[in-house]
Parts: C-alpha cells; sequence; structure tokens
C-alpha cells in the first residue's frame, strides 16, 4: 500500500464524521524503487493533503519531510526527492489503519488494506 491514498485513509463507516486521515500503525515497511519524475511530483504537490502526508510518514519512522510547505519548494532537488521518497517509495507491507473516532481497525496484509466494512457499519 502506498503511503498516501486519500480515499484510501478516510473511514467510510456510517456516521462518522471526523475519519481523516487514517492512522498508521505499521509492523513492515518496504523501500521500491521508483523514477524520480518532477513533473508528476509538481502535479500532485497542490493535490495532497501535506499535514496528513508528514503525519503518516512519521508514524512509520520517515522524518524528512518539513512541517511546513509552499510551492516555491518544488525548485529544490532535495526537497523533491524527499517528497518522491515519503509518496511513492515507501510502501506498508504488514500494518493496521484505524479510525481517529471509532477506533476501528483495518488491517494491511501483503500491502492490500482490507477496507470491507460489516453491515451494521454501511
Amino acid at each position: 500500500m502506498r503511503l498516501l491514498t486519500h480515499n484510501m485513509l478516510s473511514s467510510n463507516i456510517k456516521g462518522v464524521t471526523n475519519g481523516f486521515p487514517l492512522r498508521i500503525q505499521v509492523q513492515k515497511v518496504v523501500e521500491r524503487e521508483v523514477e524520480l519524475n518532477p513533473d508528476f511530483l509538481k502535479s500532485m504537490f497542490s493535490k495532497i493533503d501535506w499535514k496528513a502526508l508528514v503525519d503518516a510518514s512519521r508514524s512509520i519512522g520517515y522524518t524528512e519531510l518539513p512541517d511546513e510547505v509552499d510551492p516555491s519548494m518544488l525548485d529544490s532537488d532535495e526537497f523533491l526527492r524527499r517528497f518522491h521518497h515519503a509518496l511513492l517509495q515507501l510502501h506498508i507491507e504488514e500494518g493496521v489503519l484505524f479510525c481517529p473516532e471509532t477506533g476501528r481497525r483495518f488491517p494491511v496484509i501483503k500491502g492490500i488494506p482490507n477496507m470491507l466494512l460489516n453491515e451494521d457499519e454501511v
């Protein structure tokens, strides 16, 4: 599972109003080599919830992202490498995503989160 995909980091449980972002409890993270594409990163930058990315990165032990950003940072090769690493190269292989409001846990096994809801949750 890539570190940050908005629909994967939101709880869709009936009645939940504060289900984003899901919190991460990681057991195993793997790094996968992905070619750096500055144009892709620049196009994704405005679509990212930066605080959610930083929090998720830190919860798995990656602390190289700044707390606050602005578009001018996209001119820095070092910033782009760090952003790229967090966004595309870190994958949760085993762990749990959990809803900050309900505590509902969604297991991640072999990189695939099980987001299926029980009947009473839909």
